[in-house]
């Protein structure tokens, strides 16, 4: 069904957990931007990451295509670089202003093309090169000395992440105001966010709202608690965030930091939203809101991503505007890769998108394929072997190279609880999961492939000795900020 053309509006975030939202049902995190925004569209309760870490994730976003179809772009070294056809290059090439404004993570050297028509205070990973520490996966891969910082910056105040968000949310409103009511066709402003990625620094206002009154404990933090899977010892032991965390009193200071950071980006969400009413927009303006992933919030002793529990390939979901149903929520499985066909669909262009990426216009009207399942896959830090996830309607199967797999249920377990992979009852449907990733990748085959393209480019950079002596950088620093190396 097609949809009339219109601008588009597009926020993206970055590292927000699908659960930390209020329209989702979560008990006491403060949304209500976000919350009134899925009032008025489609909320998509299924939707996943490509990959659960930034840059792989912003590539797989940008092109709609799966790291391993593209063979690049597997881990924070490996940014886009414009080399793949993009949605922005699909809707600048019909004639329409697309404009970014904030966090990209892409290359972003000279004469890289992104495909958009202008980039504002744009974002893009340190020197060309990025984390290069994480292109070391083997057994000999060093603990990262930045995690410390994960407890120790949880607290009130201000980082270089809220100042940057506050000038992406000032530069969208100036856009609104300024640039928009001069473009003759459909435009798309994607406006992308930083936060709540840590540092777990919240203003005042946003943190002690969570810090002045108990939190529950994260789901399965006790030590007895927390699945035993060598994939998480892994990721443990290269990207030892929780060992640094002293007592529970540290817990609750670094969930008050990060929901308190999840408040203050809804409350910058909600300034460009109420600007796009102010100008007369918003009648003739659809609504996108994304995350690049998760988080896990302490949940099974994890913070940050890079695991495949829905709190960290899971992300929010929001589309509202003209088309699409108001006050919906649509369990299909979706994609970040969706967001190319999409694009296209918004502002008209008829162009033929990727072949996985599926239009969030008809999936929201309920026209999807009965046995779609979504792809994500993990190349990168704190890894020894690659992992991928399937998920459809129901189950979510995640295979490693080696390492057991993993089956769930988010029908009957939605907190991922019980690993049903060695469950005979459901033999067949872990053989039926395999097969539809067998049709679709070798996951061996790929492992070998993404670990021969990142020892290229650790020799590139001087080697192994070579890298290590660069230092650890715990965050991208926004435009004008030097890096922190620990």
């Amino acid at each position: 069904m097609s949809i009339r053309p219109a601008n588009l509006l597009f926020i993206l975030s970055d590292e927000h957990s699908p659960k930390a939202l209020g329209r989702a049902g979560h008990p006491f995190v403060h949304t209500p931007n976000l919350d009134a925004l899925a009032a008025s569209g489609t909320r998509f309760s299924a939707a996943s990451t490509p990959c659960p870490i930034c840059v792989p994730a912003r590539a797989a976003l940008a092109t709609g295509r799966p790291l391993h179809e593209m063979g690049r772009y597997f881990d924070n070294a490996d940014a886009y670089d414009g080399g793949v056809r993009s949605w922005h290059h699909a809707l600048r090439d019909a004639g329409h202003d697309v404009v970014s404004i904030g966090k990209l993570h892409f290359r972003g050297l000279p004469g890289d093309d992104h495909g958009f028509s202008a980039e504002k205070l744009a974002m893009h990973i340190v020197d060309g090169k990025g984390d290069l520490l994480g292109l070391i996966r083997d057994q000999g891969s060093p603990p990262r000395k930045g995690a410390s910082k994960m407890s120790a910056a949880a607290g009130p105040g201000e980082s270089d992440y809220t100042r940057y968000d506050r000038d992406i949310a000032a530069a969208a409103q100036t856009w609104l105001h300024e640039e928009a009511p001069r473009r003759e066709k459909p435009w798309c402003l994607f406006v992308s966010l930083v936060t709540p990625h840590f540092p777990l620094t919240a203003p005042p206002e946003h943190f002690y709202r969570y810090a002045s009154q108990p939190m529950p404990m994260p789901k399965l933090y006790g030590h007895e608690e927390r699945p035993n899977h060598p994939f998480l010892a892994d990721y443990a032991a290269t990207v030892p965030y929780d060992s640094h965390v002293q007592d529970e009193a540290t817990v609750q200071r670094m969930m008050a930091g990060y929901y308190g950071l999840v408040s203050f980006m809804d409350e910058q969400v909600g300034k460009i939203l109420h600007c796009l009413e102010e100008c007369g927009l918003s009648g003739t303006t659809r609504v996108l809101y994304t995350s690049d992933h998760g988080d896990n919030v302490g949940a099974r002793g994890l913070w940050g991503k890079s695991t495949m529990y829905e709190e960290s390939v899971g992300v929010p979901m929001i589309l509202a505007g003209e088309g699409v149903p108001a006050g919906h929520v649509s369990g299909a499985p979706v994609s970040l890769t969706d967001i190319y066909a999409t694009a296209l669909d918004a502002v008209g262009v008829t162009e033929a998108p990727p072949g996985n990426s599926l239009s969030l216009f008809d999936v929201a009207r309920g026209e999807v394929p009965a046995d779609r399942m979504v792809l994500s896959e993990y190349h990168a830090t704190g890894s020894r072997e690659a992992a991928f996830m399937l998920r459809d309607t129901r189950f979510k199967y995640v295979r490693y190279v080696s390492y057991p797999a993993q089956l769930f249920d988010l029908r009957s377990d939605p907190e991922e609880l019980q690993d049903l992979a060695q469950d005979p009852a459901h033999a067949d449907t872990v053989a039926a999961m395999e097969a539809y990733l067998r049709e679709t990748l070798d996951p061996a085959a790929v492992d070998r492939l993404v670990k021969a393209r990142q020892h290229d480019i650790l020799e590139a950079n001087g080697g192994r000795e070579a890298v290590l002596g660069r230092g650890d950088l715990p965050f991208s620093p926004p435009p004008g900020v030097r890096p922190a190396w620990s």
